[in-house]
């Protein structure tokens, strides 16, 4: 799990989190900002699966480059 996976998991969480704070208190702009920041999240989240996916096929270009 790389830094962008991680801080997206921690930003959908806390989004969440505010979203149903928001419910709970009756404001619709702590929910708004709450799924504001679980887009954010889930965005970034995907940024770092795809930088992963990246480094698992330059890892495997260079494990096959090896065995030539």
């Amino acid at each position: 799990m790389n830094k962008n996976q991680t801080h997206g998991i921690a930003k959908d969480l806390i989004g969440k989190l505010q979203e149903t704070a928001g419910k709970i208190i009756g404001s619709p702009s702590q929910e708004i900002k709450g799924v504001q920041k679980q887009i954010s999240g889930k965005a970034e989240e995907k940024l770092g699966d795809a930088k992963e996916a990246v480094k698992n096929a330059r890892d495997a270009v260079k494990d096959a480059a090896k065995s030539l």
